[in-house]
This record gives C-alpha cells, sequence and structure tokens, in this order.
C-alpha cells in the first residue's frame, strides 16, 4: 500500500468513526426540533381560542 493509499484508508476510518459518534448528536437534534415544533402548535391552538 503506498502513503497514499494509508492516508486515505485513515482518514476514511476516522470519518467512519466520527460519523457513528455523531448518531446520537443527531438524534438529540431531532428530538430538540420536534419539541419546539409541538410548542408552534401548541401556540397557534391557543392564538385560534
Amino acid at each position: 500500500m503506498t502513503k497514499l493509499s494509508r492516508i486515505a484508508v485513515l482518514a476514511a476510518a476516522v470519518t467512519a468513526v466520527l460519523s457513528l459518534g455523531a448518531c446520537n448528536t443527531i438524534e438529540g437534534i431531532g428530538k430538540d426540533t420536534k419539541s419546539v415544533g409541538k410548542a408552534i402548535e401548541r401556540t397557534a391552538e391557543d392564538a385560534k381560542d
């Protein structure tokens, strides 16, 4: 394996590990966005009444 190939493999491995670690972060952002959407819906419903 050439030096450039080793660097490419290492970069791909690091990217994969970081991507897996980010799954929890993405899930948290999704939950936060969902709760904000529900709060907006409740506010809109209260404004209609």
